[in-house]
């Protein structure tokens, strides 16, 4: 029997494919593999049971890679499967900025709460009104996507079909995303030589020591004026003190993110989401199922897949009685 335990609220979908050769405990110290979303396991201590954790989603910054690499624990995550619901939500921020429907709405929110419509009523009110929250259109506006795993292929495909011209930034691609990405999707290396004159700018790369304030004052001011930025990643990505600076200059127009915090709430020109980028019945089943896959795998026949600490290794199925 093995145990599992679960250090979150894993979607039901996912545990019932786990089996009746397994049991879930709130013993952590007994369980041979861990489920978890994000709950901060950076400090936490490993017994020697503990062969593998699995991530129910694709950042694993809430994990200490090395050390279970040292002690020969395996960390799955489960790449793309909460992909498209990130996706959806970026081209909703972004439509959503684009056509001031924010503003908008708070103005007819306080219109129908604060008696701002007067006499004239709500709906001469707004006809009245509305010019001030007139927008603009996104197609044929120019984004660069940094990133091209699976949410970064994704918005490069939906920015494209909604008419916007995009460039799709990364230090390499993989096969997975060449294949996966549109072929009229120019892919550059050399990040330089496009994002000054793109009117979007949207970071899908994951957190590491590497990536941290990627998007830092010398990226912002080699930027297009007025543009507008996109972290729907990790808040680490951004150096937030260099995009107040730029917002407060006018080099950026609009910070939209996923993390909002205490520095950063109350500016006017930043709309934060509260890091709903995976909130999704969907997205939380198919990580679910996704990590309960990867652990029964690695733990019942040894393969490895969508491990961020260990190689690749396939091994087959384990029959019993074969060999």
């Amino acid at each position: 029997m093995y145990k599992i335990a679960t250090l979150n609220k894993i979607s039901p979908k996912g545990l019932k494919n786990l089996g009746d050769k397994y049991a879930l405990t709130d013993d952590i110290d007994s369980a041979c593999g861990i489920l978890v979303r994000s709950q901060d396991m950076l400090e936490m201590q490993f017994s020697d049971e503990l062969l593998a954790i699995a991530r129910a989603g694709a950042g694993v910054n809430n994990i200490p890679l090395d050390r279970c690499a040292e002690k020969g624990i395996v960390v799955f995550n489960a790449p793309g499967a909460n992909a498209n619901a990130v996706k959806e939500l970026v081209l909703t921020a972004m439509l959503a900025e684009a056509r001031n429907l924010y503003d908008g709405m708070h103005w007819v929110h306080k219109l129908a709460t604060k008696g701002g419509a007067g006499e004239m009523g709500i709906a001469k009110a707004v006809e009245k009104g509305k010019g001030q929250f007139a927008g603009h259109e996104i197609s044929g506006k120019k984004i660069c996507v940094i990133g091209l795993g699976a949410i970064g292929v994704l918005v490069c495909n939906a920015c494209e079909a909604l008419g916007m011209e995009v460039i799709g930034y990364a230090p390499f691609m993989t096969v997975r995303a060449a294949h996966d990405m549109s072929s009229t999707v120019p892919f550059t290396t050399d990040l330089d030589s496009v994002i000054g004159d793109c009117d979007y700018v949207t970071i899908h790369v994951p957190a590491s020591p590497q990536t941290n304030h990627m998007i830092n004052a010398e990226v912002i001011g080699r930027m297009k004026k007025g543009a507008v930025l996109l972290n729907f990643s990790r808040d680490k990505l951004v150096d937030e003190d260099a995009v107040l600076e730029a917002l407060d200059s006018g080099r950026l127009s609009k910070y939209i993110t996923d993390f909002p915090n205490d520095k950063i709430v109350g500016h006017e020109n930043i709309t934060y989401i509260p890091h709903l980028g995976a909130s999704t019945g969907e997205a939380e089943d198919n990580c679910a199922i996704l990590a309960v896959e990867e652990l029964k795998n690695y733990l019942e026949n040894g393969n490895i897949e969508n491990s961020v600490n260990f190689p690749a290794c396939s091994l087959g199925k384990f029959v019993p009685g074969n060999g």
